[in-house]
């Protein structure tokens, strides 16, 4: 059902049993799916890209340029999967050149006053919490809990499961896994309720358990507790992604204890 009080552009696309609530707006170049909910007031606006069974709170603002002044007006995108809740006034920046679109996965909740930047790239399953404000060029994987009023700076990566304690200040990645807090942010441990509740086994949770007693704990470099990672820690999924991630963060990762 679409409100007689709300404002949709003849050439936006709209899916089967959309709800438009009065006073949202909906531009032309906008594309949302089947079953989706846009509250009032919320504003999709161009090159936005909705998939299925979102709920889009009022004062949210989907699609806006970026915030960023090196922007040239490039043909950048917002994507939006499936099944996805984003409360009051959150705010989604298109992307820029650098990677050309904003993207959010699946089954992800982003609470009120979440602010994406430009060129982020959320992957499935994650809650963002109550203002949490994100840079322009973040990834964050799968699994991903954020609690509130966390600002996270530009070119950071989130690793996997991994979980950032509120009012925190994310300076430097978080590798896939763990806890971090306090200020400047550290590891505080592995993220063993939260690994417990997706179905990880025992056995899984202490070998990701060793892997950072080495690198965080026993007081090694960072490059050197890599290497004695992968000559002490039997093959893993787990014992890769943790290594190949780390390795791959130009800029570091978060202090150890």
């Amino acid at each position: 059902m679409i409100s007689n009080l709300a404002y949709v552009h003849p050439k936006a696309k709209i899916g089967n049993n959309v709800t438009v609530e009065p006073f949202a707006s909906i531009y032309g170049d906008v594309e949302i799916g089947d079953g989706c909910w846009i509250g009032s007031g919320a504003v999709i606006m161009d090159r936005t890209r909705i998939g299925k069974n979102n709920r889009i709170f009022p004062g949210a603002v989907v699609g806006a340029i970026p915030q960023d002044l090196k922007f040239k007006g490039e043909d950048s995108l917002v994507e939006i999967g499936d099944n996805n809740t984003i409360r009051e006034c959150v705010t989604i920046n298109r992307g820029t050149v650098d990677r050309m679109t904003t993207r959010i996965g699946n089954n992800c909740l982003l609470m009120a006053y979440t602010h994406l930047g430009h060129d982020c790239i959320l992957g499935n399953n994650i809650i963002i919490a109550n203002s949490g404000n994100l840079a322009g060029h973040i990834t964050i994987e799968d699994h991903v809990i954020i609690e509130g009023i966390v600002a996270a700076q530009q070119f950071v990566n989130i690793g996997a499961h991994s979980f950032i304690a509120g009012a925190s200040l994310v300076r430097k990645s978080v590798p896939p896994y763990i806890r971090v807090a306090r200020e400047p942010l550290q590891f505080i441990g592995v993220n063993t309720v939260g690994l417990a509740r997706r179905g990880l086994s025992k056995e899984v949770i202490k070998n990701i358990e060793d892997i950072y007693r080495i690198i965080f704990v026993r007081g090694h470099n960072i490059s050197n507790a890599l290497e004695i990672v992968e000559a002490e820690i039997p093959h893993t999924a787990e014992r890769d992604q943790i290594v190949k991630f780390i390795r791959e963060q130009k800029d570091g990762i978060v202090k150890g204890i």
